[in-house]
């Protein structure tokens, strides 16, 4: 009998990684009324930018006369969208679409963009410059981050073009990945901001492309790290947003990192010590006056666009919480309007007008309406990769 029961919990156990593996893929279904046409909009932000070198702001450290360069030449594959890292999640965005919409009338024109940038002589470059001295601390953990994403997104895709860039980015991606390994361990505190430097938000694409490369190293790294630093907080400040330049939300990034790294009962519970400003009760969960829609008092400016993008994120942030909550959370009501009422004010801004925001809106947009990050819907596995550590 003994054996028998042992026997039954190891195919519960095979069961559950076997189905957790299948469940934590994220899908590039779109969300419904999002189809090829409404993405040709978002396409066309990305498409107009990726090869557009000017205007352009880059966080470049000169060590000589030799180093006096042109973008184009600096780093080639990612050198328009007005800097680096929104270069980067461009390409993102273009490979997401033609992931989601392969037969789109923007496909043929995405993929010749990405076919020009990502070659393999470009992307040695770009190794070369990251790796050059004084740039330790280049794009970290942002651009970093979504470079993992990119690399993520084109290894989950089978496509002959897509295996060729990604072997052409492996170079780059081995050194995001040295660089960022190195790095985590000596952050005693995370950055806790609603800007490029935010912790919580580059864990949670680490941790997305850890598991979409099976590097159990880095994939333990990136959990740990998210444990260190998030585990023991309570009463999350949110009455403190946004900050007038914040285009991510510091409680929202945490609980979404959150709900990557904890089983789902113990995500459940830390939530309610963490951010016990959700409401419960029906009639209040229905309005999503407890967290007010941002508004941009100049989509022009470059720093005051960032509200645009805390729309977006906090709408994906907040249905990634509710995908970590069991399906009679209470608190889910409260959760969805607030993202209804975020997806609506953030889709609405991503107009183009503007530069300032056009260069990169449109990634988050995708981001969103691609449901990026968010795992296939399923039934949860019987015992979580966590659970088994």
């Amino acid at each position: 009998m003994s054996f028998l029961r042992s026997g039954a919990s190891l195919l519960l156990i095979l069961g559950g990684v076997v189905l957790a593996a299948a469940t934590a893929q994220e899908t590039t279904r779109p969300d419904a009324g999002f189809d090829a046409k409404a993405a040709e909009r978002f396409a066309k932000l990305a498409l107009a930018c990726v090869h557009k070198e000017y205007p352009n702001k880059i966080a470049h450290v000169l060590n000589s006369d030799a180093d006096v360069a042109p973008p184009r030449k600096l780093t080639p594959a990612f050198c328009g969208c007005y800097d680096w890292h929104s270069s980067v999640h461009g390409h993102w965005l273009l490979v997401r679409l033609l992931r989601t919409f392969p037969e789109a009338p923007f496909a043929k024109d995405a993929r010749a963009a990405l076919k020009q940038s990502l070659t393999a002589e470009n992307l040695k470059q770009e190794a070369s410059y990251i790796k050059g001295e004084g740039r330790s601390s280049f794009e970290r953990p942002y651009g970093l981050s979504w470079l993992l994403q990119l690399c993520a997104e084109l290894r989950e895709w089978d496509d002959p073009d897509a295996k060729e860039w990604s072997a052409n980015l492996k170079p780059l991606e081995d050194v995001a990945v040295e660089r960022l390994t190195k790095w985590l361990p000596k952050l005693a505190n995370p950055v806790r901001i609603g800007e490029h430097d935010q912790t919580a938000f580059g864990l949670g694409l680490m941790f997305d492309y850890a598991r979409t490369a099976n590097n159990e190293t880095f994939t333990k790294l990136v959990r740990d790290s998210a444990k260190k630093f998030f585990l023991a907080d309570k009463n999350c400040p949110l009455n403190y947003e946004p900050s007038g330049e914040d285009f991510l939300s510091p409680c929202l990034g945490e609980a979404d990192v959150m709900r990557r790294v904890l089983p789902q009962k113990e995500f459940a519970n830390w939530l309610k010590t963490f951010m016990p400003q959700i409401p419960v009760g029906r009639e209040e969960s229905e309005n999503a006056d407890w967290l007010k829609v941002a508004i941009s008092p100049d989509p022009s400016d470059p720093k005051l666009a960032h509200l645009d993008g805390l729309n977006l994120s906090r709408a994906w942030m907040l249905e990634g919480i509710v995908s970590g909550l069991p399906e009679d959370d209470p608190r889910r009501v409260a959760l969805e309007a607030a993202a209804d009422a975020h997806r609506r004010a953030g889709l609405a801004a991503v107009t183009g007008e503007h530069y300032e925001g056009g260069h990169w809106l449109g990634s988050f947009a995708v981001y969103l309406t691609t449901r990026r990050g968010i795992p296939d819907p399923g039934p949860a596995p019987s015992v979580s990769p966590q659970e088994q550590e």
